[in-house]
């Protein structure tokens, strides 16, 4: 993707669909940390963008590493006060895994139908057989579409609970 919150849109489908069972948080998280990766890469003005982390293996570091700051801000906002806007502080351990894993596995899906330079499978194979499976626009139009789904549901469930609480 060429701007990290295009992958946003189907984290929010899975987050509005398992809301208890997924953290958007986590999701978003991930797929921040992930393309911290190729930002650098373009800032250093090097050709191969998509290395390493956009792999499975080291997106699987990725998603144990957004775990771990997980952990580690909610241990910090213990010793000392945080705000804890979205509730993050009590999310549960097994949401923010399944987010972390989902924002990172789907970034890696996602980018590898778009980028050439990804090999997902390495340090196995350096086959990509996604790349190009969908055109571009269609690729973007699904991720936003993805988003507009998740507010669709959100408005729906906010407009039945409304109405059952009257």
């Amino acid at each position: 993707m060429p701007i990290t919150p295009f992958h946003f849109g189907p984290g929010a489908v899975i987050h509005t669909l398992a809301p208890k069972q997924v953290s958007f948080l986590a999701f978003c998280a991930a797929n921040v940390l992930i393309d911290i990766e190729p930002l650098y890469y373009l800032l250093t003005h090097q050709e191969r963008l998509h290395r390493f982390f956009h792999t499975y293996v080291g997106a699987s570091l990725v998603a144990l590493a957004t775990f771990a700051l997980f952990l580690g801000c909610r241990w910090f906002a213990r010793q000392f006060w945080l705000p804890n806007p979205f509730q993050w502080q009590s999310l549960g351990l097994l949401a923010v895994a399944f987010g972390a894993a989902a924002g990172t596995f789907s970034h890696i899906v996602l980018d590898s139908v778009m980028h050439s330079d990804i090999t997902p499978f390495s340090p196995f194979s350096d086959a990509n057989p996604l790349f190009r499976l969908s055109s571009l626009p269609a690729l973007h139009w699904f991720c936003l579409g993805s988003g507009a789904m998740a507010l669709l549901i959100l408005g729906i469930r906010q407009f039945v609970v409304s109405r059952n609480a009257r």
